[in-house]
Order: structure tokens, then sequence, then C-alpha cells
């Protein structure tokens, strides 16, 4: 494969997108950096101008997956003002389209066993995420009375659980696991149930 001219930067990138595309194909633990060097059309030394290793590789495809994850969350928590359960909703439905649209990203984020405070970029990347659900949660659940309302961590949480196991069983078509629904409806009708016991939305007529 011919050496590409990298400058600038251009090169730490390329050996992301590369690690993204052997990530998507083999897992987060099927490739080697060498691989990913090869991919990039770069030698295998190149590489460690950039990375210490292969998992501060895929530290890097996490931090910028959870960048790009906070921002179609925030448009989704955005564009549904000023409904708080509109709002709230988008966000759940806005990681199953993550998931679809970025599995490299979602992989490396969730699924490569890569702690969110290896470093602290990816720390703050990943709590930005983490607080745009737990803000949209905290505006729905205004609506309960204090003595009953809980935390919006927990609340969020719960919800974010609820998106991770649909995406894990029924969206990515994991071996033997066809989904008796489409994902989407999964999803909404948890939602929906979870946020009926909390009283917040009525009643199905």
């Amino acid at each position: 494969m011919p050496k590409r001219g990298y400058h600038h930067g251009n090169l730490r990138q390329a050996l992301v997108e590369a690690a993204l595309q052997l990530i998507e194909a083999k897992g987060p633990t099927g490739f080697t950096l060498s691989e990913a060097a090869k991919q990039a059309g770069v030698t295998p030394a190149a590489v460690y101008r950039h990375f210490e290793g292969r998992e501060d590789l895929i530290a890097e495809a996490s931090r910028q997956g959870y960048i790009m994850f906070a921002d179609l969350m925030q448009h989704a928590y955005d564009k549904y003002q000023p409904s708080a359960l509109a709002a709230f909703e988008a966000t759940g439905r806005a990681y199953l389209a993550f998931a679809r649209k970025h599995p490299g990203h979602y992989i490396a984020m969730f699924e490569s066993g890569i702690s969110v405070n290896r470093t602290p970029e990816l720390a703050d990347a990943a709590a930005r995420a983490r607080q745009i659900l737990e803000r949209a949660a905290a505006d729905l659940s205004q609506h309960i009375p204090a003595e009953k309302r809980p935390p919006a961590s927990m609340f969020s949480a719960h919800v974010l659980a609820m998106s991770h196991g649909v995406v894990e069983l029924y969206a990515r078509n994991s071996p033997g696991a066809a989904s008796p629904f489409p994902p989407e409806d999964l999803l909404e009708s948890g939602i929906g149930i979870y946020l009926r016991g909390l009283g917040l939305i009525g009643p199905d007529s």
C-alpha cells in the first residue's frame, strides 16, 4: 500500500479512522497497532509517534465518539424544547441513532473496556454526554412531587441502561437475537412504561 503524505496531525486522525474500521470489523481487541498502521498506509513505527499502544488509540476513538454523541444528544434535546417530555424521549432515540450510524465509535465507547477516566479529555467528553441526559431527566422530573422524585442521575441512568440494552440485544444484529419488534418501538414502549410508572404520562387509552 503506498504511503500517504500526512502532515500537521493528519496521520493521527488517519490512525483513528483506521482503528474505527478495524474495531467495527474485528472488535476492540481483535486488531493490532500494526494492522492499524497498515490500514492507514504507514509503517508501524509511525504509530508510536502519536499513540503509546492500542488502548491509547481506542481511547482517542472513544473521546471523539463521546463528542459526537454529546452533540447529537444536545441537538435532540434542543430541538424539542420547550416540551420536557418530548426532549427527554428524543435523547433516548438519539442514543439508538448514534449506535446505528457510528458503530465503531459506539464499540470503542461502551464495549472496549477502556475507562472513561483514562484521560481527562475522555472523562470530560463522557461527562458532557451524561449531563445532557441528566438535564433532560431533571427537566421532566420537576413534574413529580419532590418527596417522590428520583435523583436525575438515577432517572437518566435507568433510561440509559434501557437504551443500551435495546442496542446491544436488538439494534446491532447480535447473533441469534432477532428483535420481536423494531428496536425503536421497543425503546419507545419501554420508556413509556417507565414514565407511566413515575406518573409522568397517563395510561394508554
